[in-house]
């Protein structure tokens, strides 16, 4: 099971509070302000700042 469209619509960075996106491989969410990565990790976004990777 993906992420909804509308789980997706109503995400937001926790860092900035801007705009996230799905990744191209769908496993993660990607905010370009603060240049992070959110995992998804069975089907659920992981929005915690500190779990957040470097965008690549």
């Amino acid at each position: 099971m993906a992420i909804s469209k509308e789980l997706l619509d109503i995400l937001a960075c926790p860092k900035c509070k801007g705009d996230i996106y799905l990744n191209d491989a769908g496993n993660g969410l990607i905010c370009n302000n603060c240049k992070l990565v959110y995992e998804i990790k069975d089907d659920i976004p992981i929005m915690l700042i500190d779990e957040a990777r470097p965008l690549d």
